[in-house]
């Protein structure tokens, strides 16, 4: 039984004739006949009542269920299109605490032109994130680094730095500039999760032979913040987690011309996937967003 036959057995038993369905479904009468003949035999009931064109008790059983049926498929139709149009849909991400911060400027300008987008974003450790773009846990992800997997394929789309933060007052704020050297005398608060940036930093002191005191380990760059706004030592952070906080004044920027770290951010997402029309309508604004902008938003697709 498929929706061909249930539609040619509502239109015979609608029109209550043959000839009239026929021609309603631009068919010939042999072929409305045969269609349906073939539908009683693989039921085992008779539907029709020939002489008078009516539906026997099977038929009026099989008249509702069949019109469910194919309102059915006209619903599907009718999301499809929702779907395209992007009336509907759903948009799933995966970012971390700091990664997050980024896809909130651009999430608004989605919402902006896509309200009806549901839009879920799943926090991940960084290092998770590919693997659940790969497992389809999401569709995209955002990511500090580059992935090393072929299956996936990522976008640079902000470009951010990593600056030192003390608060409004410590010696350094004053200052406004520090060099590795001076640094090595105070006391670090760092994040608790080891990251390539991490590594970078540690690798930066150990070539000007300077002694790195990370005396203080927080779970969360929001902590981090806040303590070293309280007075608490200095940070090293990306700059795009302190902007608040620095045009408030309630951190101050030290620079460090001896520690230039570039963070690139990068959407990444599977190769080889047909991403939905809410992932696809995603990455359009997005490239908008980077071209109405600018700098530090960019929307540059890596090779492998």
């Amino acid at each position: 039984m498929d929706l061909f036959q249930l539609e040619t057995f509502l239109a015979v038993a609608e029109e209550r004739s043959f000839s009239r369905a026929a021609a309603r479904l631009h068919r010939t009468q042999p072929a409305v006949s045969q269609v349906l003949a073939k539908l009683e035999g693989e039921l085992g009931e008779t539907l029709l009542e020939r002489t008078s064109g009516s539906l026997t008790d099977a038929g009026e059983v099989l008249r509702e269920y069949a019109q469910k049926m194919l309102n059915l498929r006209k619903d599907a139709a009718s999301a499809l299109v929702d779907l395209r149009s992007l009336a509907k849909g759903k948009l799933s991400l995966a970012a971390n605490e700091y990664t997050c911060l980024y896809l909130l400027s651009v999430l608004d300008a989605f919402r902006r032109e896509n309200p009806r987008i549901k839009v879920a974003v799943q926090r991940s450790l960084a290092s998770r994130i590919a693997d659940d773009v790969l497992s389809h846990s999401v569709e995209i992800g955002v990511v500090s680094f580059k992935p090393g997997d072929p299956q996936v394929r990522s976008t640079v789309v902000y470009r951010d730095q990593l600056v030192c933060v003390v608060g409004p007052e410590h010696a350094l704020a004053k200052a406004g500039t520090a060099t590795i050297a001076r640094l090595g005398r105070e006391s670090f608060v760092a994040h608790n999760v080891p990251s390539p940036l991490r590594q970078r930093v540690i690798e930066a002191f150990l070539r000007h032979r300077t002694p790195l005191q990370m005396d203080v380990e927080l779970p969360s760059l929001e902590a981090i913040k806040r303590f070293v706004a309280s007075g608490n030592g200095v940070a090293l952070v990306p700059k795009l987690t302190v902007e608040p906080e620095l045009a408030t004044g309630a951190l101050v920027l030290v620079d460090v011309p001896e520690l230039v770290v570039e963070r690139k951010l990068r959407l990444v997402y599977r190769k080889q996937a047909a991403l939905s029309h809410a992932a696809r309508e995603f990455l359009r604004v997005v490239e908008s967003h980077a071209k109405q902008f600018g700098g530090p938003f960019c929307f540059v697709v890596e090779k492998n």
